[in-house]
């Protein structure tokens, strides 16, 4: 079975490819079924009329969160300023910088940009971490690099989800890959 190669897409019409319907039911909790049907009601009830952060504010008032945590990279500081300034207005935010504690690339002997000056390691379990501390309800991540936004979810107490992906080239909108044919052919072995 390959989903993305299908042509029909039955599932979406209930059939079962799998023969596991019965089974993969049974793996929704209380925690699970309250996630998923509140996403559900937000996509019944605003599809198509909500922006991403309005959806995560709307989801996280019908979950009754309070604490929301924000964990950004640093080259989205202006960004994630913006996002703050509006999720405060509904939330109690705690962010966090992807260099917090400051620890130095050496020690862990990682790629350096810049061989010639200090550079701060992205610190993905440190944020995650101090948003524990704080014991937040929900956890937004802004830009984490590739496997830092694994390490990020992976250590995070609060369930995670994403805002923005890093994508340096294209404005942090990945998909634009393949909605260029430049940049569809240059990553394409074809």
């Amino acid at each position: 079975m390959n989903c993305a190669l299908c042509p029909e897409k039955e599932c979406h019409n209930g059939k079962d490819c799998l023969k596991l319907k019965e089974e993969i039911k049974k793996l929704y909790g209380e925690h699970e079924k309250s996630l998923i049907k509140n996403s559900a009601f937000i996509e019944a009830k605003y599809y198509m009329k909500k922006t991403r952060i309005e959806e995560i504010i709307l989801f996280s008032k019908k979950l009754n969160y309070k604490k929301i945590g924000m964990a950004f990279c640093i080259g989205l500081e202006k960004e994630s300023k913006e996002i703050y300034s509006i999720f405060k207005e509904h939330f109690k935010v705690y962010t966090t910088c992807c260099k917090i504690c400051g620890i130095d690339k050496t020690e862990f002997e990682l790629d350096k940009i810049d061989k010639t000056r200090y550079e701060a390691m992205c610190n993905p379990i440190g944020q995650a971490s101090f948003l524990n501390q704080k014991k937040t309800d929900l956890n937004i991540i802004i830009g984490l690099c590739i496997g830092h936004d694994i390490l990020f979810t992976d250590y995070s107490k609060a369930p995670v989800t994403t805002l923005a992906v890093k994508d340096r080239v294209l404005a942090h909108n990945p998909l634009g890959a393949i909605y260029s044919n430049y940049y569809r052919n240059k990553i394409s072995k074809k």
